[in-house]
């Protein structure tokens, strides 16, 4: 990765737990973070978890990157950070607000948990902030680890000893969940179980989501938020979908990852052929916008970025996500609604112009680029639609 990057990367156990580290490190508590309203949601409870006020970005609504023309001049007065999210793997207008950080005097975070391989401005997605985290989970599939990478390497000790003081001591029973999980996960497939096992999960009440988003719980957040900066106050929200994401490795997921990162460039490169026949699609970008999709800024030099997953904008979500499953496609990674719906100016600065980031949330049917002819096939057999952008809700650069 520092090959990848050209800049110095600590191993971290998960994404959350390196933009934790990184947040600690250089913001204050107390500072207020412009972010994407259509994120994880995860990360917004990460940013709230270090003691800092999320404030969410306007969106273009054609790739929910966050539009730096919409963002209000004292906004930007009143920052500490930002943070990008490269939704899907699109990139952030990164020269863009490099450029402004550094008019402020404030770092600049790149979540790049989607985007390793997927470049802008002639460097790769990760390389312009002070820091960045990346995923092994995603383009990777190791279902483990990230990276925390960061420009200024004197700064390795020290951010090498605030993951030292937050990491737990890594459990037995964690490695071996995660030994079997590849091959539990292949009998479920397999055997058509998947139905099955969701819901004996949630009859055991292992299943935190019932929706897209988790449970807000705004009574308990609000006690947790009293005592931030504070990870483990905040680890009920923090934790979902990843339990060991603060565990040391042991020495068998340390092997997994690192065999699984050997085959990082094959994977991109079907990726990039996926995404390629995916833009080409009239679910690629809106229904009449003929402007070309993301802006030629936020393009690779050999064409279209590796996806991680490629945002169709669709009709009717509901049933395209129909259509993909009868062909064994599951559609995950949606962020409908938009952080300052789901939470509120009781946690949240909401966005000043939250039209955008409503329309693509409400649209966008992520596809995995490994599996596009498929998913292509499914869309042309129901029928589904392009989505129409409103009138008035242009996209940048359109």
């Amino acid at each position: 990765m520092r090959g990848r990057l050209g800049r110095e990367c600590v191993y971290v156990p998960s994404c959350r737990f390196g933009l934790y580290a990184a947040l600690r490190h250089w913001c204050p508590p107390g500072g207020r973070v412009l972010m994407s309203p259509v994120n994880d949601d995860v990360v917004f409870f990460v940013v709230l978890a270090a003691g800092l006020r999320p404030v969410q970005a306007p969106l273009n609504p054609s790739d929910a990157s966050i539009d730096i023309d919409a963002v209000p001049g004292q906004t930007w007065g009143s920052l500490s950070a930002v943070l990008t999210t490269n939704l899907y793997g699109n990139p952030d207008p990164a020269p863009g607000l490099r450029a402004r950080c550094d008019a402020l005097g404030i770092p600049l975070f790149e979540d790049a948990a989607h985007a390793i391989g997927s470049e802008v401005g002639g460097r790769p997605v990760g390389a312009w902030g002070d820091a960045s985290v990346l995923s092994l989970s995603k383009h990777v599939g190791a279902k483990a680890g990230g990276i925390l990478a960061f420009a200024d390497p004197g700064l390795r000790e020290a951010l090498g000893k605030t993951c030292e003081d937050l990491l737990l001591p890594r459990r037995t029973s964690a490695e071996v969940a995660y030994a079997v999980r590849p091959y539990a996960e292949a009998a479920v497939r397999g055997l058509r179980l998947r139905r099955t096992a969701w819901a004996t999960m949630r009859l055991l009440g292992r299943m935190e989501r019932e929706e897209i988003r988790m449970p807000l719980r705004p009574r308990e957040l609000a006690r947790a938020l009293a005592s931030a900066p504070d990870l483990a106050a905040h680890d009920p929200w923090v934790r979902v979908d990843m339990h060991d994401y603060r565990l040391r490795a042991g020495r068998f997921r340390l092997g997994r990852i690192a065999r699984r990162l050997d085959g990082l460039d094959d994977v991109l490169a079907r990726c990039r052929s996926g995404t390629e026949l995916l833009l080409s699609t009239r679910w690629a970008r809106p229904a009449g916008w003929d402007a070309p999709r993301g802006g030629a800024p936020r393009e690779a030099p050999g064409g279209a970025q590796p996806l991680f997953r490629v945002p169709l904008l669709v009709a009717d979500r509901d049933a395209a996500v129909r259509a993909l499953a009868r062909r064994g496609i599951v559609v995950g990674y949606l962020y409908d609604p938009p952080l300052d719906d789901y939470a509120g100016a009781d946690f949240t600065d909401p966005s000043p112009s939250p039209e955008g980031a409503r329309w693509f949330a409400r649209h966008a049917l992520p596809v995995d680029p490994l599996r596009a002819r498929a998913a292509v096939a499914a869309l042309e057999e129901s029928g589904a639609r392009p989505a129409e952008l409103p009138e008035g809700l242009v996209p940048s650069g359109g």
